[in-house]
């Protein structure tokens, strides 16, 4: 495998753990009403971001990735979002890995919003 090829195959495995870790995380939120609501709205995104990459992946041109690679930015910057409102509303008991999770969420944001902004480039270019 190239290097490109063999990044792929990480970035889906790595939004794929960051889905089920989000997953797991919710499980140990504080309960008030207002968790279900919460926890069902990042468990969404948080796990749409891993989908939307394997299907940008799979992308039949540089115009479809680019569409699906932009639900992927939007999932990403959701979850993020919802990860603000956790600690924000003190729901997590885990800074730790509430922290850890945040980090990583930036960090695939980044990664994924760089590709979408390549991509656009290259577009219109």
């Amino acid at each position: 495998m190239n290097p490109k090829d063999i990044f792929v195959e990480e970035m889906k495995k790595r939004t794929k753990k960051f889905g089920v870790d989000v997953i797991l995380f919710c499980d140990s939120l504080k309960q008030s009403k207002a968790t279900s609501v919460v926890t069902y709205q990042l468990i969404k995104s948080a796990t749409s971001t891993g989908a939307n990459y394997r299907a940008a992946c799979r992308g039949r041109s540089q115009a479809e990735f680019f569409s699906k690679i932009s639900i992927v930015v939007e999932e990403a910057d959701e979850s993020l979002f919802w990860l603000e409102v956790i600690n924000d509303s003190k729901l997590s008991e885990d800074q730790t890995e509430l922290e850890r999770l945040t980090n990583e969420c930036t960090e695939i944001l980044k990664i994924v919003t760089k590709s979408k902004d390549t991509t656009y480039r290259n577009i219109n270019h």
